[in-house]
This record gives structure tokens, C-alpha cells and sequence, in this order.
């Protein structure tokens, strides 16, 4: 995967867990950060999110990186609250076995939404535009 640049003159916007911009077909575009993820940073993420998208639900392509495992409670918090703030989730990981590891995690635990990882970010734009 190439190195990820985020357009000059994309507004941004940062929390803990990363750093969020619109592209110019309305996809919400992230760059994650290595955190941890908790019930705190977590629901303060997903209201950034509510509050830069209008409280609309958008297409979400998140550019992963390894960051430790969340504990239980953290991803079932997830998994509830993705319905209400994304409409499909493309997830651009970086090595075949972060995309292993990401459709092991989705055969155990389905996602609530539409989610897909992949290697290449130009098929991730063309499967989210389906979502639009």
C-alpha cells in the first residue's frame, strides 16, 4: 500500500484514535492511530464522528494499523454503535495478515454493518460508492 497523504486542502479532523477528512465523493477517509481502543476514546471517536458528519450516516474507509487488541466490552460497544454512524466500512490494511486476521474477526463476529478489508484502496472506494 502506498503511503497514505491526506489532500492539502481537506479539512481535518483528529482524535486519539486518528485523523478524519471527506474525500470528494463524501467517503469519510481516516488514518488510524496506534491506541489502544477503550470505552472512552472509543464513544468520544464516534461523537467527533456524529458531530463532523452532521449526525448522517457516511462511508467509512479506515486505513489500519496494528494497535492492541481492545478488551470485550469495547468491541461489543462497537458493534452496537456502528449502525447509527456508518452506512459500510471499507478497512485498507497494510499486510495480508492484518487482512487475515480482520476476516477471521468477522467470521467470529459478524459486523453490524457492511464491512470489507482490502489491499488496494482504489476497489475499497469502488465497493463504498455502492453505499453512497
Amino acid at each position: 500500500m502506498k503511503n497514505i497523504q491526506i489532500p492539502d486542502n481537506a479539512e481535518t479532523f483528529k482524535s486519539e484514535l486518528g485523523t478524519y477528512w471527506f474525500d470528494e465523493t463524501g467517503i469519510l477517509k481516516s488514518l488510524s492511530n496506534n491506541t489502544r481502543r477503550t470505552l472512552e476514546n472509543t464513544g468520544r471517536n464516534f461523537e467527533l464522528v456524529r458531530k463532523i458528519s452532521g449526525g448522517q450516516k457516511v462511508c467509512h474507509m479506515v486505513y489500519l494499523v496494528n494497535s492492541p487488541k481492545p478488551d470485550k466490552a469495547t468491541l461489543r460497544y462497537v458493534a452496537q454503535e456502528l449502525p447509527g454512524v456508518y452506512k459500510a466500512m471499507a478497512i485498507i490494511s497494510k499486510s495480508g495478515l492484518g487482512k487475515i486476521v480482520m476476516n477471521i474477526i468477522f467470521r467470529l463476529n459478524p459486523p453490524t454493518i457492511p464491512m470489507k478489508t482490502f489491499a488496494d484502496e482504489d476497489e475499497a472506494i469502488e465497493w463504498l460508492k455502492g453505499y453512497l
